[in-house]
């Protein structure tokens, strides 16, 4: 009885120096490098998208993208996407990201999960200075060294008051 006792004591720190010594040597992500890297892909697609960059727009999301809209509902695929900004978002719409609203988390063996709002300008029409603005969750896998964004979920959107 006392050495069974004695084992349940043993085997969890046993268990816990197995986990450490197999880390040994790996650095361990941190959370900082992470946040900078996404808010960099973040930037990067909306640079794409703001100034219609659609062969850019095309590298950085996976061919299977989905994504859903709460006024539009779900979009399917790469060409669906880029044919929707196309004729949608050139020329009529540009996003920024509202300052202090980005979260990143990690997805462990797949990538990041970007939480956070967006703010829509109508520059060139007759509606310039009305906003809107919505809040989203994108996926981005991290596939080779190479991030993509897979999953899009764009909601609450919302015109300013003035």
């Amino acid at each position: 009885m006392k050495l069974v006792l004695m084992l349940r004591g043993v085997v969890p720190v046993l268990f816990l120096v197995a986990i450490l010594a197999s880390c040994q040597g790996q650095s361990m992500p941190s959370a900082v490098p992470l946040q900078e890297a996404i808010a960099a892909q973040d930037k990067a697609l909306f640079d794409a998208y703001n100034t219609c960059d659609l062969v850019k727009l095309g590298t950085m999301v996976t061919d299977d993208l989905e994504f859903y809209h709460d006024k539009t509902g779900l979009a399917v695929g790469k060409q669906v996407f880029l044919d929707s900004i196309k004729q949608n978002i050139c020329g009529k719409v540009t996003r920024e990201l509202v300052p202090g609203t980005l979260e990143v988390h990690e997805l462990a063996h797949y990538g990041a999960v970007e939480i956070g709002v967006h703010r829509f300008h109508h520059p060139g029409q007759k509606d310039h200075d009305v906003l809107g603005e919505g809040k989203f969750v994108m996926l981005w896998q991290n596939k080779d060294g190479m991030w993509k964004l897979t999953r899009v979920i764009s909601y609450d959107h919302a015109t300013l008051p003035k």
